[in-house]
């Protein structure tokens, strides 16, 4: 059995500790809260500095690092319901956190945003709603919140204490927050120590830490114990001053809680599929996208022959290929009509967001350039980059094929689903079009049960890697200089041209370079200008 926090642990270790996993959910989070990457980061990095100023418990310093990385995920599971009021969500989350800290301002804000983006006379019903309905369905909204970042830490096993924090994200030491008359000193101290830490850090990052301060006093005896407001208040030079020599990435890494080695393999599995299915709560359009892509385009990878470790390179990436959707707001996911030029500017960032989160997630960076070419085209059209042909990673080129092919066949609030067949059609199109990978197209098209009219491989059943790097050594590429232009180990590509020269049954290079260009390798796989 295998588990990400239990105390049987079986396989090989991963390399990849589960802080990495939540400091990236964190990350995406910082994305729909509309604040800087690392907001949340910085945001640990203070929280454990209070919580050792304050001499915790161990158990509630454990816990305050856990609980900091989490107390935002949820907003993603609640970015449905909440466009439905507030219209951009995003822009309402960045808003909402420099509101004075009073009953009276949240609720004149909480109001007066409501409808935001509609006619006057809708917005004149929602905040007629809200009202009538003594804000219940902002009440349901902030509740899933907590329940989503509890259910999250509940499936990584991170334990009860620090689920239980993650239920008070939105109580109050007066009684008055959610849930509802929960307060003083039933309230726990790793969440307190969380949101003041995090309500400083937004303060000083707008303005400085003065301004934390003078935001932070009068919450003392209303949100959190004025004890530990004052005691914040009282350091806030030290806990809020930037550490220059250590990134905030490597400081919350680096102090991630005693006793945990690195994953094994398949709690890193685990873990990333959670991790897609948190970037498919974004919109219920979405539900369960990021593990049907990885689904097909596993099978894909194995109808081509490609080896075990770019399968399982693959998944991975295709799992977590959407995460950066949190960086759109849901009036343009969800929207049922045709999307503007502004608007599908937009969209189009969400790759690019993929892209910045993975590059800043440590050992998580080598999935990055895979993830966010789920949106390249073969003829340059794509974005987050507009490379084209071979310069999209080989194993990009399958999950842009996998990732339209099982678009088409879910229904989106501007079209609905297609038929397996239409699908199927659309995507040999775009192929002869030359806007996907034509052995790409027959491997997810063949995976997916449909006929193809060739088989999805080579010559000598070379595998579309194996004819990379028969491409590069035919061009006189040594092994070292292969494995640098595929990004793989250069016992790997070793490795792949031994069994490539097997294969087609050559010794030499020059023999190598004969057969491929008997073939027509070379015109049609070779590295080209983006």
């Amino acid at each position: 059995m295998t588990t990400v926090a239990g105390t049987e642990r079986r396989g090989v270790d991963s390399g990849v500790h589960l802080a990495e996993v939540v400091a990236s959910i964190a990350l995406a989070a910082d994305l729909g809260l509309g604040q800087p990457l690392e907001h949340m980061l910085r945001t640990c990095v203070v929280a454990m500095r209070f919580a050792d100023q304050l001499g915790l418990r161990q158990e509630d310093r454990d816990a305050t690092y856990w609980v900091a990385l989490f107390t935002t995920a949820g907003c993603t599971g609640v970015s449905f319901e909440l466009s439905a009021v507030y219209g951009d969500d995003i822009q309402f989350r960045h808003d909402v956190a420099s509101v004075p800290p009073s009953t009276f301002d949240l609720m004149r804000f909480i109001i007066g945003r409501a409808g935001g983006g509609r006619s006057a006379m809708t917005r004149a019903r929602i905040k007629a709603d809200l009202l009538f309905t003594r804000m219940s369905a902002l009440e349901r909204s902030f509740l899933a919140h907590c329940a989503v970042s509890a259910q999250l830490t509940n499936r990584l096993g991170l334990g009860e204490l620090v689920e239980t924090c993650l239920y008070q994200t939105f109580a109050q030491w007066n009684g008055k927050g959610l849930p509802r008359h929960l307060g003083g000193k039933d309230l726990l101290v790793p969440i307190q120590v969380a949101n003041i830490s995090m309500q400083a850090q937004v303060a000083a990052n707008e303005k400085d830490v003065p301004a934390s301060i003078e935001t932070l006093r009068p919450c003392g005896g209303k949100f959190w114990d004025p004890e530990l407001v004052e005691a914040f208040c009282s350091n806030a030079d030290a806990l809020l001053a930037p550490d220059k020599e250590v990134s905030a990435w490597d400081a919350v890494v680096g102090t991630q809680p005693p006793g945990r080695g690195p994953l094994t393999e398949g709690e890193l599995d685990d873990a990333l599929a959670l991790l897609g299915d948190y970037a498919d709560l974004k919109s219920p359009w979405f539900t369960g996208h990021s593990r049907g892509v990885a689904s097909l385009a596993v099978a894909a990878a194995n109808v081509a022959g490609l080896p075990e470790s770019d399968v399982k390179t693959l998944q991975r990436a295709a799992w977590i290929h959407d995460i950066g959707r949190n960086g759109v707001p849901n009036t343009i996911w969800d929207k049922p009509g045709p999307l503007t030029d502004f608007e599908m500017e937009k969209v189009r960032l969400h790759a690019y967001y993929t892209d910045r989160v993975l590059h800043n997630a440590g050992k998580l960076a080598l999935l990055a350039s895979i993830a966010s070419s789920a949106h390249e085209r073969s003829g340059g059209t794509g974005y987050p980059r507009g490379i084209a042909g071979a310069t999209i990673p080989l194993l990009g080129r399958f999950l842009e094929a996998a990732d339209s092919y099982h678009a088409m066949l879910e229904d989106r609030p501007h079209r609905s689903a297609l038929s397996r067949d239409d699908a199927a059609q659309e995507l040999r199109r775009g192929a002869r079009e030359g806007e996907f990978d034509g052995a790409a197209v027959d491997a997810v098209l063949s995976a997916a049960g449909h006929q193809v009219r060739r088989k999805p491989s080579a010559p000598a059943g070379l595998t579309p890697r194996e004819v990379e790097v028969l491409v590069l050594a035919a061009r006189g590429g040594t092994t070292r200089a292969v494995a640098h232009a595929l990004g793989i180990a250069p016992k790997t590509a070793g490795n792949h041209i031994e069994r490539i020269y097997t294969k087609i049954g050559v010794n030499s290079r020059a023999e190598a370079a004969m057969f491929a260009m008997q073939h027509g390798l070379l015109s049609m796989w070779e590295t080209t200008e983006a």
